[in-house]
């Protein structure tokens, strides 16, 4: 049973240097439940979690932790953890800090900002440059960590600094956008998953009376009948988003089975030369000398394919699946949690997608959320 206590972060400081001896209280926790706080509703308890309102908090929590050899279990919004049924035995970190500040075209967001939230303000500032990521569940400061993206923009694009509490050295860092080794859903600080907590995320958008960006995505385009390349006012652009995502349970509703889910479980593969040709000659053996596989040019003369092309046409069509964890009905990249799920029916799930697509197409799908404490 979860019991409340009291933690408390390190001595503020008044303006003038003096230390302020007023203790700053945090939630703290023991045997608590962390289904709870993932999208997924999976997992077992934590031996300890604290929940962070402040920076200084966040940093004090940490190095509590580090300093004591403790594991720690850093959490935003949940919604790209999949944690094992035994739980977490460790501090588990449950990042809840405010701050949205605006000036002009640039925009900073405290990590514990509901990044949905965050997206619809600017829109409503008449800002473009996030606003096709609307709906995408989960905080603002885990968004350069996956360099999160969706219908033809990516965080990378409009994020200039990163502000992190960096374990290695123990200090916080501003790291610029160019030393962040963006790439797809990938970033320096997925690469280092146990240096880096993100504490703070600049952006600069742009003002363009009211329009959105140029629509990049063809999907996009075509639902508000224009052209890729147009703009289109930024309320509608965004409206547009929720609607497609939504249609596909890849907007959050806890009365939708679909979307008890991390959205897109794996991400799509990116094969070089001679894997995409291999790749190429699986499908035509097995689906016919006519059929083309979704093909598009990535970096280093490599080629992006569709995950959920290939779970499709392996058999793992929408609804698969007679147990507890299945794929869901709207969309076959999400697999789900249709109420009475444990982590293992969603692994095991998986691991069969997995082996699937493999056996029919030579393409090993791997997983975009993170895993605690279990592995596929």
């Amino acid at each position: 049973m979860s019991r409340p206590a009291q933690a408390y972060g390190p001595w503020p400081r008044t303006s003038g240097g003096a230390t302020d001896r007023t203790l700053v209280p945090v939630q703290e926790l023991h045997d608590a439940p962390l289904a709870p706080l993932t999208t997924f509703r999976l997992g077992g308890p934590a031996a300890r979690l604290l929940t962070a309102t402040t920076d200084a908090e966040v940093i004090a929590a940490v190095r509590e932790a580090d300093a004591s050899g403790t594991p720690l279990l850093v959490i935003g919004g949940g919604s790209n953890l999949v944690i094992g049924d035994k739980g977490f035995d460790g501090t588990a970190l449950r990042i809840a800090t405010k701050g949205f500040e605006l000036s002009g075209t640039s925009l900073e967001l405290a990590a514990g900002e509901v990044w949905t939230d965050a997206v619809a303000r600017t829109v409503e500032a008449g800002l473009a440059g996030i606003e096709c990521l609307a709906g995408i569940p989960g905080s603002a400061g885990a968004t350069p960590i996956q360099n999160v993206g969706a219908y033809g923009q990516e965080v990378s694009s409009t994020i200039t600094e990163v502000v992190a509490y960096d374990r290695r050295t123990g200090e916080a860092v501003t790291i610029p956008n160019t030393e962040c080794a963006f790439s797809y859903r990938h970033s320096r600080f997925k690469a280092e998953p146990d240096r880096f907590v993100v504490l703070r995320v600049r952006f600069e958008l742009e003002e363009a009376n009211g329009l959105s960006a140029p629509l990049k995505y063809p999907e996009t385009a075509r639902a508000m009948g224009v052209e890729q390349g147009d703009r289109v006012p930024l309320s509608a652009a965004r409206e547009t988003v929720l609607r497609l995502r939504a249609g596909k349970g890849m907007v959050l509703d806890p009365e939708d089975h679909d979307t008890w889910s991390a959205g897109s479980f794996f991400t799509n593969p990116i094969l070089g030369p001679a894997a995409f040709q291999d790749f190429l000659g699986r499908v035509h053996e097995r689906l016919g000398p006519d059929v083309t596989p979704p093909a598009f040019p990535a970096e280093d003369g490599r080629t992006k394919t569709s995950a959920a092309w290939l779970i499709d046409r392996a058999g793992f069509t929408k609804g698969y699946g007679s147990g507890p964890a299945r794929i869901s009905t709207k969309h076959t990249l999400a697999l789900t949690n249709r109420g009475a799920a444990t982590t293992e029916d969603l692994l095991a799930l998986a691991r069969e997608v997995v082996a699937g697509v493999h056996a029919a197409f030579g393409v090993t799908l791997v997983n975009e959320p993170v895993t605690v404490g279990v592995s596929l």
